[in-house]
């Protein structure tokens, strides 16, 4: 009986860790606040990691600002020459889903940031999730919770990278 009772809590600290660890970071969907169709700190994509290397090396790993590319008004970090090039041939392949907002988030109709250590690789799509308990508890039904995700998403309006306060190209 105790362990049912912990399982029954995880949903409710899940609430507490989106509300109250992170004030602010996350918004429901029903509130209409436009965010910015990607997930995207001073206009660098994924905190600055590098999104090819999740399918390559199979971690998460830091780019270099030497090989920088600008997609879609937002700044992307590898860390090699090669991983640029194959992210310039098919970046959709690579770029995680939900405009790299947190995963689990979406799936409850919210919006959350990443952590980039947070991260899994569905069908050849590279997910993120917002913090150990977010991460694990998106883990539980991945089909379930990308099936979520994937009808709230479209229902955040978007705005322009660059409609954002403090980007700089």
């Amino acid at each position: 009986m105790t362990h049912f009772r912990s399982l029954a809590a995880i949903p409710f600290l899940l609430v507490v860790v989106l509300f109250v660890a992170r004030p602010g970071s996350a918004v429901a969907a029903s509130e209409k606040t436009p965010v910015p169709a990607v997930n995207a700190a001073g206009g660098i994509g994924l905190k600055g990691y590098d999104p090819v290397a999740y399918f390559t090396l199979g971690q998460p790993t830091p780019g270099m600002d030497q090989y920088s590319y600008c997609w879609k008004d937002v700044i992307y970090r590898f860390t090699s020459a090669e991983n640029l090039e194959r992210f310039k041939v098919d970046p959709e392949k690579y770029l995680p889903r939900y405009g790299g907002y947190c995963a689990y988030a979406m799936s409850i109709n919210r919006i959350a940031d990443i952590d980039p250590s947070r991260w899994a690789i569905v069908d050849g799509k590279l997910y993120l999730n917002n913090n150990y308990l977010s991460y694990h508890l998106w883990s539980l039904n991945k089909s379930g919770n990308i099936s979520s995700a994937d009808r709230n998403w479209p229902l955040y309006p978007k705005k322009a990278v660059s409609e954002v306060d403090g980007f700089s190209k």
